[in-house]
């Protein structure tokens, strides 16, 4: 298949890497150049612009890190370079109004539009193991599905709508989240009464929450292992952004996340915004008195 991608950050360098892996013709577009030349001595072609990389193209995929970047993208370069009938995936975490706006922009030129954000981290994407959740027309979505199986181990059916998989992928964040400030209580609580947090994260994972979002985020919490950031606290606070205005839009009440929101505001003015989102457990240890 013909495939040309847009954004290669950390998240977008690991789903390249497997689509060119999978054998296919794949042409990379990035602001920063140097952030291709990995995937460049692999086999993928470098475009000179958004435009370019999407011309000749039967899918283009684009991981952004923000609605902004998506939309200067889709009308800069994926509009003018993608023939009728192609196709534009976009695997960024946004809104649900600006994934509805850019679906009108492709329906105007003719063009299709899929929303089919990832569930994981950069290195699950690298091994293939993250899940994908995808809306939009099913029959473009089967023609891509090889690539999702690429990317990874399985793709959750989100409606005909590119905004259903916006919906669904802000929930799972947002119970992410939620999972991980209930850890953060958790460890505060019993370190407070000298248990080893490695002691608490081993009964925790053996019984009701052996699962990977709790062995993964109680692992970072109890080592503290925080600089290594998988995903920031910014992102995490763009994303809480995005689930207050879809819950706004559709009138639901979102009680929990308010909780959490705010630990991702405290760790932010702390100067805590480049580490991994789950800093929010040493915002619980501080509110605790623990350093």
């Amino acid at each position: 298949m013909k495939v040309g991608f847009l954004g290669l950050g950390r998240m977008g360098q690991a789903m390249a890497g497997r689509v060119l892996g999978g054998g296919h013709d794949l042409v990379l577009y990035n602001r920063t150049r140097d952030k291709c030349a990995e995937l460049e001595k692999a086999g993928a072609k470098v475009a000179a612009s958004m435009t370019e990389a999407c011309r000749g193209r039967e899918v283009v995929i684009s991981m952004l890190t923000d609605d902004k970047a998506l939309h200067e993208v889709v009308k800069d370069g994926i509009v003018p370079g993608l023939a009728k009938g192609a196709i534009h995936v976009a695997m960024g975490t946004h809104s649900v109004a600006a994934l509805r706006e850019i679906e009108a922009i492709h329906t105007a030129a003719g063009q299709v539009f899929i929303s089919a954000p990832v569930l994981g981290r950069p290195e699950a994407v690298a091994a293939g193991t993250v899940t994908i959740v995808a809306g939009g027309p099913k029959d473009a979505v089967a023609k891509v599905q090889p690539l999702f199986a690429l990317i990874g181990r399985r793709t959750f059916d989100c409606g005909v709508k590119p905004e259903g998989a916006a919906a669904v992928k802000l929930a799972n964040n947002m119970v992410l989240g939620c999972a991980v400030e209930a850890m953060g209580e958790g460890f505060a609580l019993t370190r407070k009464y000298g248990v080893d947090p490695a002691a608490f994260f081993e009964v925790m994972t053996d019984g009701l929450f052996n699962a990977p979002a709790y062995k993964v985020y109680g692992s970072i919490i109890a080592k503290e292992g925080y600089a290594t950031a998988g995903f920031t606290t910014a992102l995490g606070l763009k994303d809480t952004n995005l689930m207050l205005a879809a819950a706004l839009s559709a009138n639901v009440p979102l009680p929990s996340l308010n909780v959490y929101r705010d630990r991702l505001l405290t760790a932010m003015a702390n100067g805590e915004g480049d580490l991994d989102w789950s800093v929010i457990a040493r915002v619980q240890a501080r509110a605790s008195g623990l350093k």
